[in-house]
């Protein structure tokens, strides 16, 4: 069904319901932080920042956010949720500097009856009490009729009842809520349908709930069936499985409905990761939009087909989001993934250098999953270094340390053709492995020189899953020679620098002797 372009506010409730999230809660501060850049920066509609009467502090940051509103020209875009108690709600945010009250009533007949204990009549005679007063004392007026979803589905009349006694009090908003996150798209398109029908002069706001993963589904039906409002969070924060995404919400009504809105979509990511680290909740690492993987291409066709006109390219271009697009590199990059990381570096490489680096990348990509564009330069300099001899081969090592034991290795090792094993031990794996390799360079006439240096390094700002560059000097007495390995794991990484000056000495006794 066709639906007509027109204008969409989004109403962004992270500081409110989003802070009813498991384990969250924002200081003043951060408060305040997040208001400015919903507000300044994405451009949101509104903001819902508090619950009245919560605490001394949470009145502290919503006067603060208020007195800045004001200045800035934000003034009657910061709402806080307020209760059916006649004065105490609207005096607590006529203190804050307030200018909006959304009015949390029940929406359905079981709540008002079994929570509250009262009936519609009684119910309806405390909420225009309320009303009154806080229109009286200059506050605009929006409703939220929570568990609206239960009651339009068990108690339709109560509903109706409800919304009859209050479409002609002043209200400005009316807030459907799926309070428990149980509908479907369809439910929502026939219920929310029926609802701008029933009063088409209202103006009705859709807030959603995440439980079934529907919460973006039914916001598209919400838009389908009339809503002028969508309430959302950032990074789904909110009770139980979370509120709709504002990031998701955003680009699908742009891109799949055609709406028109306000948010300026540059700032989502920044926004997104300040709240990340402000309620120290991670974000998945393929949550679409502000994910860290979901511009990153990992196959080696999608490079290749990007690089040859844009083939797997679609309308969610990472510079949309002031953001840019990577090219994973592991075991299953191909050529055009290493040329896309090689520019990005500004490194130029011959032909036959980029299918050694490729080999090595996916030689590594089998220890590690993915190789970022900061472990690129360890492996460019370990394979340009490396010679093509092959002395001696390790074809099987393994390594076991414990906290006040002694480590031990088992290697199994190929010299000249010739098939060794070996054990050691010493204090740590390192010094274990230098002892098992020096008992088979024993059979060889040939022993590793003294070590001067062992330097263990990971790319800058890499993670605890970066690659690990392990650069080894070895004195030999009259000279210093410097050999590098690279691995995921450190030790390995010193493994495969010993290997590489064992088959320096392999290689010059054997042209010595001929």
């Amino acid at each position: 069904m066709a639906t007509k372009s027109r204008y969409i506010q989004l109403m962004d409730t992270t500081l409110r319901d989003g802070e009813q999230t498991q384990g969250v809660s924002f200081t003043p501060a951060e408060k305040v932080n997040i208001a400015k850049a919903l507000l300044q920066w994405l451009r949101v509609d509104r903001i819902e920042v508090a619950s009245a009467r919560v605490s001394q502090g949470e009145k502290e940051a919503v006067a603060s956010i208020n007195e800045w509103a004001r200045q800035e020209g934000f003034a009657g875009r910061v709402e806080v949720l307020g209760f059916v108690d006649h004065t105490r709600s609207v005096d607590w945010i006529l203190e804050t500097g307030g200018s909006v009250i959304n009015l949390l009533t029940k929406g359905s007949e079981k709540h008002c009856r079994e929570q509250l204990g009262k009936t519609l009549e009684q119910h309806t005679q405390d909420i225009l009490q309320t009303i009154d007063y806080a229109l009286q004392k200059g506050l605009k007026v929006n409703v939220y009729l929570e568990d609206w979803s239960n009651g339009y589905q068990n108690s339709p009349d109560y509903v109706f009842g409800l919304m009859d006694n209050l479409k002609d009090a002043g209200i400005s908003h009316f807030m459907l809520p799926d309070t428990l996150g149980v509908m479907s798209p369809d439910e929502v398109l026939a219920s929310i349908g029926d609802m701008c029908s029933r009063y088409p002069s209202l103006l009705f706001d859709f807030h959603p709930h995440n439980d079934y993963g529907l919460a973006t589904a039914n916001v598209m039906a919400a838009v389908r069936a009339g809503v002028s409002s969508v309430h959302c969070t950032v990074n789904c924060l909110g009770e139980r499985a979370g509120n709709a995404s504002l990031a998701e919400v955003a680009v699908v009504l742009r891109d799949k409905m055609a709406m028109q809105l306000s948010i300026d979509e540059t700032h989502i990511v920044r926004i997104s990761q300040m709240v990340e680290n402000f309620s120290g909740k991670r974000v998945a690492a393929n949550a679409p939009i502000i994910g860290t993987d979901v511009f990153t291409q990992t196959a080696g066709i999608h490079a290749d087909g990007d690089q040859k006109g844009g083939l797997y390219k679609t309308r969610l271009s990472p510079e949309r989001f002031s953001r840019t697009r990577s090219y994973a590199l592991g075991k299953m990059s191909g050529k055009a993934s290493l040329k896309k990381n090689l520019e990005l570096l500004e490194v130029e490489l011959s032909e036959e250098n980029q299918k050694k680096v490729l080999a090595r990348i996916v030689q590594l990509g089998d220890s590690k999953q993915t190789i970022t564009t900061d472990d690129l330069p360890f492996i460019i300099a370990d394979v340009l270094e490396s010679k093509s001899y092959e002395h001696i081969r390790l074809l099987n090592c393994s390594i076991t340390s414990g906290l006040n034991l002694e480590s031990t290795a088992s290697i199994r090792v190929e010299v000249n053709g010739e098939k060794h094993l070996a054990v050691g031990s010493g204090n740590g794996g390192f010094s274990a492995f230098i002892e098992a390799i020096g008992k088979v360079l024993q059979q060889h006439d040939c022993a590793l020189p003294a070590l001067a240096d062992y330097e263990v390094r990971i790319p800058k700002g890499g993670h605890t899953d970066a690659l690990t560059e392990c650069v080894i000097t070895w004195d030999f007495g009259n000279e210093l020679r410097k050999t590098r390995g690279v691995h995921a794991n450190q030790v390995f990484a010193g493994v495969m620098a010993t290997l590489k000056i064992v088959n320096m000495q392999l290689h010059e006794t054997r042209v010595n002797q001929a």
